[in-house]
């Protein structure tokens, strides 16, 4: 594409080493030394997702330095920063998996200079928007513009704001005393239709839609109750649902928003408190709700905003990434993303909270329990790391140096035959996978270490899974820029992994139109751990479908296709969800 920049911007674009604005924050590796961490395509992909703040109204504040802007071009910039900016720079901009935006840096560098650097990029992994299509000459022009002005502020989020949104559709004395249903409960599924803010409830065994739930924004995870009753759900716009699974027909008994934006919800595992709590994790406003776990009634706010792990400088805007539930505490396990912080909090008394801060690493997102349950594994994603995190002892295990960008979902437990039981974790910018050793009492010498790697298809997978009943891991791929692997999936024999992995069509399977991106995402076992459920993720505009594979023949058992299946992406087993199996 040919541009009409300036000549003054075209000699800038000779000097893009001297400041990469889109790359990512410095990471913290042993000894005390720091790199930098480059972004690779599926990072940029993966962190590009439309933020939900994009039409929320906020305070604007205006620099006089800056350049003058109209306020419909303030308005327009401001959308296009929440859609494709927000994810790597945050919402401040005070930088997070980028560089920081903020006007003390970027108003010296000036107009022509910095519109160089969104319309060509950076080979630091700042996109080439205006290059590539995305960005038009104008809105290169506005946003080089509009990040020399100080970030707008989007409101908080009070008590008061969160009971405005609640809703008991169904009170707890009017739900049923007893399951009025004649489904296999254990093995229904939660399917993300992500574009219609939407679950699909799937029986396991039938292969059938049971119903279709109204729900926030591209619901981002879904979590079962202690005792498998209760489905929560939590959308990208910070609405969780509760959904009731012994009704007639399982839908919504109570909702509420906890924020303007979010990705993680839990509820309470440990004896004796087994549903009675639920808590949710903010991007914005950053901070962790505690509510009510028969009625989502918020009953505590706390800010995670503070000093990071390793400089100890103070952080604006530190998200929620991932909470799980301790079995072995009435704990929840909270993972603060830029402060690097593992919180452990003791629910017993709400009003006197006691939280355990664990110093881990910076840029924490996804993770899962070790198959003993003790040990809660967490990918630093930018860091390159993984935190081994001891829930009985409350203490830091070990860090583990992994490949580029762990994105680990939940992981994947199995038995490895020399190193014993391991965790393993594949990457968002490699093709690696890792397998880390679980087992500090019968294989001392493994325990936290990397035990081995495994090459895979590439790099941009999200999802890895295997089940105990199973001797087969899966890897997906669904953000590698090649088709044919973005819409396949590795499989490995656990028994044997030094003969490489399997390769399934799992899209062509599908049988779909031609046309459609096809990506493959989220491998998710049933309950009885003999088949393997797909989502095949296509446009809003295309057809989707759910492939299913017999987990002992490596061979496809069935296809779900239904025009009601719009964009599927993240499903989740009731019963191993409830279990913390994977």
């Amino acid at each position: 594409m040919r541009t009409t920049l300036p000549r003054v911007a075209l000699m800038a674009a000779t000097l893009l080493f001297a400041w990469p604005l889109a790359a990512p924050a410095q990471a913290p590796v042993d000894g005390g030394k720091k790199e930098l961490k480059e972004l690779t395509p599926a990072d940029v992909k993966y962190h590009a997702g439309p933020s939900p703040l994009a039409n929320v109204p906020m305070v604007d504040s205006r620099n006089p330095k800056a350049p003058p802007m109209t306020q419909a071009e303030f308005d327009v910039a401001r959308k296009i920063y929440f859609e494709r900016c927000a994810g790597c720079h945050g919402v401040l901009r005070k930088g997070a998996t980028g560089k920081p935006l903020t006007p003390d840096l970027t108003t010296a560098k000036g107009t022509d200079y910095l519109k160089v650097f969104i319309a060509y990029g950076s080979p630091a992994g700042m996109p080439n928007w205006q290059t590539s299509g995305e960005l038009s000459e104008q809105e290169v022009d506005v946003m080089a513009r509009y990040i020399q002005h100080e970030p707008p502020t989007p409101p908080e989020f009070s008590l008061a704001d969160m009971k405005a949104t609640w809703k008991v559709i169904v009170p707890p004395e009017a739900r049923p005393k007893k399951k009025e249903n004649a489904y296999n409960v254990d093995n229904i599924f939660s399917t993300t239709l992500r574009d219609t803010g939407e679950v699909a409830l799937i029986d396991g065994d039938t292969k059938q839609i049971i119903n279709i739930v109204k729900t926030g924004y591209a619901v981002h995870i879904s979590r079962t109750s202690a005792s498998g009753r209760y489905l929560y759900v939590i959308g990208r716009d910070a609405k969780i649902n509760m959904i009731d699974l012994w009704m007639a027909k399982p839908d919504n008994v109570a909702e509420i928003r906890v924020g303007l934006e979010a990705r993680s919800v839990d509820t309470s595992k440990f004896k004796g408190f087994e549903d009675k709590l639920a808590i949710a994790g903010s991007y914005w406003p950053p901070q962790f709700t505690i509510m009510k776990g028969d009625t989502l009634e918020p009953l505590k706010i706390v800010s995670t905003r503070g000093n990071t792990v390793d400089k100890q400088e103070y952080h604006p805007e530190p998200r929620v990434a991932s909470i799980v539930a301790s079995h072995y505490k009435p704990e929840f396990v909270v993972n603060v993303k830029e402060t690097g912080k593992t919180l452990l909090v003791d629910y017993r008394d709400v009003d006197a909270l006691k939280i355990t801060e664990i110093g881990t690493a910076r840029f924490l997102h996804d993770g899962g329990l070790d198959s003993s349950h003790r040990y809660f594994m967490v990918a630093a994603n930018q860091s390159n790391k993984i935190a081994a995190v001891d829930l009985k002892e409350g203490k830091l295990a070990r860090l583990i140096d992994v490949g580029k960008i762990p994105h680990p979902g939940r992981g994947a437990n199995f038995v490895h035959p020399q190193f014993g039981p391991v965790w393993s974790t594949g990457h968002l910018g490699d093709d690696t996978i890792s397998l880390i050793g679980t087992d500090p009492v019968k294989h001392r010498a493994q325990a936290f270490k990397v035990v081995a790697t495994l090459k895979g298809q590439g790099g941009g997978s999200l999802f890895l899974k295997s089940h105990p009943k199973s001797q087969h891991l899966y890897v997906d791929t669904p953000l590698n820029p090649d088709p044919a692997v973005a819409q396949s999936v590795a499989v490995f024999d656990v028994k044997a992994l030094d003969k490489g992995y399997t390769v399934l069509p799992i899209a062509q399977w599908a049988g779909l139109s031609d046309d459609g991106a096809k990506r493959v995402v989220q491998p998710e076992f049933n309950k009885a751990g003999d088949e393997v459920w797909f989502s095949v993720w296509s446009a809003k505009d295309k057809q989707s479908a759910l492939v299913v594979v017999d987990d002992k023949t490596l061979k496809l058992k069935a296809v779900i296709k239904d025009p009601r299946l719009i964009t599927p992406t993240g499903h989740f087993n009731v019963n191993n969800t409830q279990h913390d199996i994977y």
